[in-house]
């Protein structure tokens, strides 16, 4: 599964808008991953990140959003469709 700008551009939007909205700091992200802060900023901005790297924070965002009491922001490109592609290309 490989994205095209425009959906590198939408993912890293999205993830970075539930990172926002899940009230955490970078530092409480890192804790919660164990990444460093390079990997996370890798992963926020799908810039060379591990496709599962992705993932991963797509799911973990969206829960700490739910668990702050707020709407995360809908992902368009990470769906639930998708997910299942995903999971046979990288396993997650």
């Amino acid at each position: 599964m490989s994205l095209d700008r425009a959906q590198v551009a939408r993912t890293a939007a999205e993830l970075q808008a539930n990172f926002e909205r899940s009230g955490l700091s970078s530092a409480d992200l890192r804790g919660l991953t164990g990444w460093t802060q390079a990997r996370l900023t890798a992963t926020l901005t799908v810039n060379g990140a591990d496709p599962v790297d992705v993932w991963r924070l797509r799911d973990l965002l969206t829960q700490e959003v739910v668990d702050a009491g707020r709407e995360p922001v809908p992902f368009s490109v990470l769906t639930e469709r998708a997910r299942a592609s995903a999971s046979a290309w990288f396993g997650i």
